[in-house]
């Protein structure tokens, strides 16, 4: 899941800090997330599953469907 949210990440070339900034949160506490220090919020998954446009499933590693099924 960590690898997930960096590569989705940088894939749209953003930093750790723009990303914190659309979740409300610091750039340590988005870090931690990052390497798997600290568990991600529900509320927070959501939020980068939704900003990603990903199922939250996919940034669980639970499916390799980046698609959102409608």
């Amino acid at each position: 899941m960590y690898i997930r949210i960096r590569n989705l990440r940088e894939d749209l070339d953003m930093t750790q800090t723009q990303i914190a900034k659309i979740l409300n949160c610091s750039q340590r506490v988005y870090s931690n997330y990052e390497r798997g220090e600290v568990d991600i919020p529900t509320e927070t998954l959501i939020k980068l599953a939704t900003f990603h446009k990903v199922s939250v499933d996919y940034i669980l590693g639970r499916t390799d469907k980046k698609e959102i099924n409608k």
